[in-house]
């Protein structure tokens, strides 16, 4: 009997052939990769001229004080803005925030409060350079803090006291209600903190970029 060959000899062509699994024309072509998308830095001129504003208005508004309410009658006939609610008198605070620490020893209390200074001007610097485009509350609120916390460094360098003048008040109950006297640092400083509370407690996640100087 006569063996009947059941192959072909005629190797298969390439359209019959099956795709092996995972050729590449099975897989979907590779894209190029995608561009980071550039965070906008923030500006440190713009952190500079803001606060460079702030710490003029401060200081500048110190040195009238000093000229025009440092007298020996000066107690008795402030500048009278508002009367019975506002007006400007001199005060020479050796403390901090509503007299803080103003009866403790020179040695101590200047130390500390030039250490306090100078760890929230890094502070507000480091924080600063790792802000986002759309945190436009802590861009005005961080300069603002910062030209108000330079103003006070510069008097407790200067003096070992803060020089506040501006005297709020009012008559409550019979009596004279009057809230600690301040200044326009101190003034920078608060709306520059209301600023970033407001930025801070606005329910966005991931506000800062990280930081990868380490």
């Amino acid at each position: 009997m006569t063996d009947i060959q059941s192959t072909s000899s005629e190797p298969l062509s390439e359209s019959s052939a099956p795709h092996a699994a995972g050729s590449p024309t099975d897989q979907p072509s590779a894209s190029a990769p995608i561009e980071p998308v550039a965070t906008e830095r923030p500006s440190f001129l713009f952190l500079g001229i803001v606060s460079a504003i702030t710490l003029a208005a401060d200081l500048g508004s110190k040195l009238w004080a000093e000229r025009r309410l440092d007298r020996p009658d000066a107690i008795f006939h402030p500048v009278v803005l508002i009367r019975g609610n506002l007006d400007f008198v001199l005060a020479k605070n050796r403390g901090g925030a509503w007299g803080l620490l103003q009866d403790t020893p020179e040695y101590i209390r200047r130390p500390f409060f030039l250490l306090v200074s100078a760890v929230a001007i890094t502070f507000i610097l480091s924080l600063y350079r790792r802000l986002l485009p759309n945190q436009t509350a802590l861009k005005w609120g961080l300069p603002l803090v910062l030209g108000g916390a330079v103003g006070n460094f510069v008097d407790r360098i200067r003096y070992s006291y803060v020089i506040d003048f501006i005297h709020a008040h009012m008559v409550w109950g019979g009596k004279d209600h009057s809230w600690p006297t301040f200044n326009v640092a101190d003034i920078a400083i608060c709306i520059g903190v209301g600023l970033i509370a407001i930025d801070m407690f606005g329910g966005k996640k991931d506000k800062f970029e990280p930081d990868h100087a380490a």
